[in-house]
């Protein structure tokens, strides 16, 4: 390991190094271990030697983005963990497209298009993720999603090819897209706004995320939607109609306001969260017939 991390660390000269780097620094959980190696590429050259020498190495990876949608174990991270900072984060506006790169944060994309007046991005500005996640989960809210906007994004194969991929070829569903199966990487999306009055934008915007702060925890360290939707069902509601509002496990709670948020309420730990998931998941399915799916990504060690 100590051979391969000295070979990391000169192919990220210009980006990003860090060795057992605490990932409650990372996710917006505030939780999880120490992760062996942390790195931000400067570029897609740097990207690109650090998946080969973790191939050669035989080092597991993962990319990450604004650990927003992620509960790292306590434990923490046997591997190298890649995570898209600031020179991934442009954001370019051309006519009625928005050009950005997968480290860009929802809310400044969505800044950015309302400062050109363009509209059909409002939904995603109180999303606290990166694009490049939002492409692979084909994020929404509020009745928005990415696929309703994205045009193409560009993408790394795991054989180190860089291949601009259309709207139909992502595949994009309910939280899915051909991103996660074939484990591309995303590195850049062009978005297809629509040419609108600023006022208004600015107007829809407020108005949702006055939503968020009345409905959503938003003064606790979460992962937004803990569960994935059900098919007819509500998550948040099963959850309600099974008595957890309000229950806890060690520092972890279903939050009080918004029953579909599991939140860092006191110091909760990663396994604390987790205990109060798969509860959550067993008493729903006693009380409902229904099973929860996390929507949140599980990595590392518990």
């Amino acid at each position: 390991m100590k051979q391969a991390a000295e070979k990391l660390k000169q192919a990220v000269s210009a980006g990003v190094f860090l060795t057992d780097e605490p990932m409650s620094r990372h996710t917006t959980f505030r939780t999880g271990g120490p992760a062996d190696i942390y790195i931000e590429p400067s570029c897609a050259e740097e990207l690109k030697q650090v998946l080969e020498i973790c191939r050669e190495e035989n080092l597991a990876y993962t990319i990450i983005g604004n650990g927003s949608n992620l509960l790292v174990g306590d434990k923490g991270y046997r591997g190298v963990l890649i995570s898209f900072g600031k020179p991934f984060g442009q954001v370019a506006v051309e006519g009625t497209q928005v050009r950005t790169g997968a480290g860009a944060l929802l809310s400044v994309v969505a800044k950015q298009a309302l400062s050109a007046s363009l509209t059909g991005f409002e939904f995603a500005a109180g999303i606290p993720g990166t694009i490049g996640g939002a492409v692979v989960m084909n994020a929404g809210a509020y009745g928005g999603e990415l696929c309703q906007v994205l045009k193409e994004a560009t993408v790394l194969t795991p054989e180190g090819e860089v291949k601009t991929l259309s709207l139909p070829e992502l595949e994009l569903g309910y939280r899915t897209s051909c991103v996660q199966k074939m484990g591309y990487i995303v590195l850049e999306a062009v978005l297809e706004l629509q040419p609108g009055n600023a006022e208004e934008i600015r107007a829809v915007m407020d108005e949702l995320a006055s939503k968020r702060k009345e409905k959503q925890p938003l003064e606790y360290p979460s992962a937004g939607s803990t569960f994935k939707r059900p098919t007819g069902y509500f998550a948040g509601r099963l959850i309600q109609d099974a008595g957890l509002r309000g229950f806890t496990v060690g520092g972890a709670q279903v939050s009080e306001k918004h029953c579909g948020f599991v939140i860092n309420r006191d110091h909760a730990t990663s396994a604390d969260i987790l205990s109060l998931c798969r509860q959550v998941q067993e008493k729903v399915k006693e009380q409902s017939g229904v099973d929860l799916e996390l929507e949140v990504k599980l990595l590392g060690e518990f």
